[in-house]
């Protein structure tokens, strides 16, 4: 399955990349599960992607940890917002 992952804010930041396709190996169907095999590139990933650290949206609408990834989705990942 391919995706495009598009970052945002600090992970765009931190990661020092602001997009990229990524071939998704076939076991991974979820944003927990694709979190995690992202977190496996190192230390900075590991950081960065954590599910505390990191919202996510699929195809522009903002999606659970437990969403469902297909192929050729979007995936945005971007530093939690917070207002006041």
């Amino acid at each position: 399955m391919q995706i495009k992952i598009l970052y945002f804010g600090r992970p765009s930041e931190n990661l020092k990349l602001s997009d990229e396709m990524v071939e998704v190996p076939s076991d991974i169907s979820t944003l927990s599960e694709l979190l995690a095999w992202l977190r496996l590139r190192g230390d900075n990933w590991a950081q960065e992607l954590t599910e505390a650290r990191v919202r996510c949206a699929i195809n522009q609408e903002f999606s659970a940890w437990t969403a469902e990834i297909r192929d050729k989705d979007e995936v945005a990942l971007f530093s939690p917002i917070s207002g006041g």
